[in-house]
């Protein structure tokens, strides 16, 4: 899951839905009929999709030259409709690449199929893990051709937008920290223009942009690739996808890693999900400036936990008064600094960055947390990361309508996990006016012909808490559990840790799990 804080804002308040009871007997009966005469016709849309790409493959080429993709990495597309209870309705067109295995004829054993999350991450960076020699894929990368995708909305897949791009990256943000009831308001009325700004801007996109629709492209990439069954690595929000894909596809399976894993839960999906992430991300902050404070020969914020939060409230509070180079208030603040919660590979620089802060040097800071208007293209894509984001997570299932249960849920968890709370709640509020219909999750379990799932994930992840990974093993029988002990980077298959690579590898190549779930020590922590 990923959490972008640039547009500080949002929100706003539905009207109740009233006569709930007169209706309500007939109404879910002729809700329910109709939700499964809508499944059934799904999946035999996404039948009939899955064999015309089986029929048509993909034509391989050199990626365009605006992909920032070279060769030998090769570029394609696969078609898929855009309702799938309607096949031979409107089409779109999904960007895959991909690059062959490294090994002989003999040792392939097909494609790897990868998402790294969001929703709203593109994958098509996957297979420079090849071009670029990552030591902890050159076992895998003999086996398997490495290929990545843009899921439907993302990138160069029928894009959506809801804002102007140089707008949405516009500088400084209101607080997200709210100091009055007009501050809220104010933050409920920019959500509701962004909500509305997706209709107009993206409307027609916008009921079908589920992950169920993205586990439907996925099959259809896999029917594509000519590959009878899926080798899939999910990590955070793609772990959800391969939650559900397992769910709708057990058959369709064959080797499937879920890093990092989105509690599948139908009762987490996904207001409750974001506000459990509050509370991670406040534990995660605290690890992080744990260990600023036991490097403070390096960084000088303090050599306590409480000195370097004091620096920073100290930092929060000059920029609230005065933004920064007039550009970085605390929303920039909070979309800079949140990477270390995220990222172990982040707390060098941000720490870096925040010691000559204080040393007197604001440019350093300026640099880091503002956003570049010249950088047109990353704009865009910060922006469709954004559009798509809000619109699965707000399309995929029912969110409260009342402004009340918002402002209660999160004053109150702001007291004692202030680090995220209300930023994140301000990204999410426009799926409270949602202007498409809102779906049910589907009830993630094991079905029929699964093979054991391999679950990689640390237990002080910030993006999505350890219970996801429990969630998910109790799920899926057969799976198997390692469990990063003491560790929180978001991620762990791309870290250097022996423990975890090595079955990675032994799985992705021989199918093989422990007999028993397993717990390593943790990756080696940064070094200033």
């Amino acid at each position: 899951m990923r959490k972008v804080t640039a547009f500080g804002s949002a929100g706003a308040l539905v009207t109740a839905t009233l006569i709930a009871g007169a209706v309500a007997a007939p109404t879910a009966t002729a809700e329910s009929r109709h939700g499964q005469n809508s499944h059934v016709s799904q999946a035999r849309g996404a039948e009939i999709a899955a064999a015309r790409a089986a029929r048509a493959g993909i034509d391989w080429q050199d990626c365009p030259a605006d992909w920032g993709i070279a060769k030998p990495i090769q570029c394609g597309w696969v078609t898929v409709p855009l309702d799938y209870a309607k096949p031979n309705g409107k089409k779109i067109k999904l960007a895959v690449d991909r690059i062959g295995n490294t090994g002989t004829k003999a040792e392939r054993q097909g494609a790897l199929v990868y998402n790294p999350g969001g929703p709203g991450g593109s994958g098509l960076r996957f297979p420079t893990r090849v071009t670029n020699k990552n030591p902890l894929w050159v076992n895998t990368s003999k086996a398997y051709d490495f290929v990545g995708f843009d899921p439907r909305g993302v990138g160069h897949s029928a894009p959506i937008s809801c804002i102007d791009p140089q707008e949405f990256v516009k500088a400084p943000k209101m607080d997200p920290v709210p100091d009055s009831e007009a501050d809220k308001r104010a933050q409920r009325k920019l959500a509701a223009e962004y909500a509305a700004g997706c209709a107009e801007r993206s409307g027609e996109m916008l009921p079908h942009m589920t992950t169920p629709n993205t586990v439907r492209d996925l099959d259809v990439i896999r029917a594509a690739l000519g590959e009878k069954k899926l080798n899939f690595l999910g990590v955070s929000y793609g772990t959800y996808i391969a939650a559900v894909y397992g769910t709708m596809y057990p058959t369709h399976v064959r080797r499937m890693i879920a890093d990092s894993v989105v509690n599948p839960s139908r009762e987490k999906i996904w207001y409750e999900a974001n506000l459990d992430q509050d509370v991670a991300f406040e534990m995660r902050w605290k690890d992080w400036q744990d260990w600023v404070a036991k490097n403070d020969a390096a960084f000088h914020l303090g050599d306590t936990r409480a000195e370097v939060q004091d620096q920073w409230l100290k930092l929060r509070a000059t920029a609230k008064k005065n933004p920064i180079g007039g550009v970085v208030g605390p929303a920039e603040l909070i979309g800079f600094f949140q990477s270390a919660p995220y990222y172990d590979s982040s707390w060098v620089p941000v720490a870096t960055v925040f010691s000559k802060y204080v040393a007197g040097d604001t440019q350093a800071l300026v640099d880091a947390a503002a956003p570049d208007l010249t950088d047109t293209a990353g704009n865009i894509a910060s922006e469709n990361g954004n559009a798509v984001y809000t619109a699965v997570e707000c399309t995929d299932a029912k969110w409260p309508t009342s402004w009340k249960k918002w402002d209660r849920d999160n004053s109150k968890l702001h007291k004692n996990y202030p680090f995220m709370t209300w930023a994140n709640a301000w990204l999410n509020l426009p799926c409270a006016t949602w202007p498409a219909k809102q779906q049910t999750p589907v009830n993630v379990k094991t079905g029929k012909g699964l093979p054991p799932v391999l679950i990689v994930q640390s237990t002080r992840d910030a993006a999505t808490p350890y219970e996801g990974a429990v969630e998910l093993h109790k799920r899926f029988k057969g799976s198997r559990l390692i469990t990063e002990k003491d560790a929180g980077s978001h991620g762990v298959t791309g870290l250097a840790n022996p423990c975890v690579n090595e079955r990675v590898d032994t799985y992705l190549l021989t199918g093989k799990v422990d007999a028993a779930d397993v717990t390593c020590t943790p990756h080696a922590t940064p070094k200033p």
